[in-house]
This record gives structure tokens, sequence and C-alpha cells, in this order.
């Protein structure tokens, strides 16, 4: 089996940057990057150096419940790329990640969470989701809890 890890959606993406609210109502904040620390969830990649970044609040599930943590992502504040693939380039950035699986009803399955060293993320989200219980895998910042990316069986 293989994974494949999800940008946001491009109509999303494009509804955000053109001021639709976010998480928690509000339009996005607009920021100039540095290059480094603000990893886009749409191209999966690092915000380029000098270019705007729009950082906003992001729930990445269907529904409000208990289990449907939100949190500050970034975005490229210009178009871009979908990063969808295998190993996405923003699973390079830090030297681990906070990897935990869900059900189909979007409720953490316990056990699963683990901080994963960088270079064994893919492997950890193929594991999971081996498990026909587990609908999807989100991959989240382990020192901040930001929401990264999700994996899925390919």
């Amino acid at each position: 089996m293989s994974v494949t890890f999800e940008a946001l959606p491009t109509d999303l993406v494009e509804a955000l940057r053109s001021g639709a609210p976010d998480a928690n109502g509000m339009a996005a904040e607009r920021m100039v990057s540095d290059g480094q620390g603000m990893p886009c969830r749409h191209c999966l990649r690092n915000v380029p150096a000098g270019r705007e970044a729009l950082v906003l609040n992001h729930r990445p599930f269907a529904a409000l419940h208990p289990y449907a943590e939100s949190g500050p992502i970034f975005l490229c504040a210009d178009a871009c790329t979908p990063g969808d693939g295998p190993t996405p380039e923003l699973l390079t950035y830090s030297p681990d990640f906070l990897v935990k699986a869900y059900n189909a009803e979007e409720r953490i399955i316990y056990g699963t969470g683990a901080i994963t060293p960088a270079e064994d993320v893919a492997s950890r989200c193929e594991t999971l989701l081996r498990d026909p219980d587990v609908a999807f895998v989100d991959v989240r910042s382990a020192r901040n809890n930001c929401f990264l990316t999700r994996a899925k069986r390919a």
C-alpha cells in the first residue's frame, strides 16, 4: 500500500486568499516570509523569502465535535501549485512530527499518536493506514501542534 499526503483543497485556499473567513470567522492576516518556518498547507513548501504569507485559523475536519482541533496555518498569499504526493517538502523541515490516526467519524484512535522522526513519517502513516478502522492520519508539528498535512491511502 502507498500513502499520499494531501494539500488543502485549491478551492478552499482560493476562497481564503479572496477574504473568506477562517475557522474563527476572521479574515487571514498577512505577513512577509523570511523563507523559513512558514510552511504553506497548499504547496507543502515554505512560503518563499520576501513573499507574502497568509496566517489564519484552520480546522481540518468536516464537522464541529470535541476532536475537531483547530489552529494556525500558513498559506502562500499568491497562487501556488498543490503539493500532494508521496513525500512533501514540508516533512523535511523538522527532525520529527506528531502523527495520529482518526476513524471515519473523525475521532482520534487512541494509542496511535506518536512523535515520529521525519524519516519515519511516511512509513508510520502507511502502517497506521493498514488498519481498516483508520480513515486518515494527520501530521502535525511536534512542537506547536499545528496541522501540516493529512495522509490517506493512495
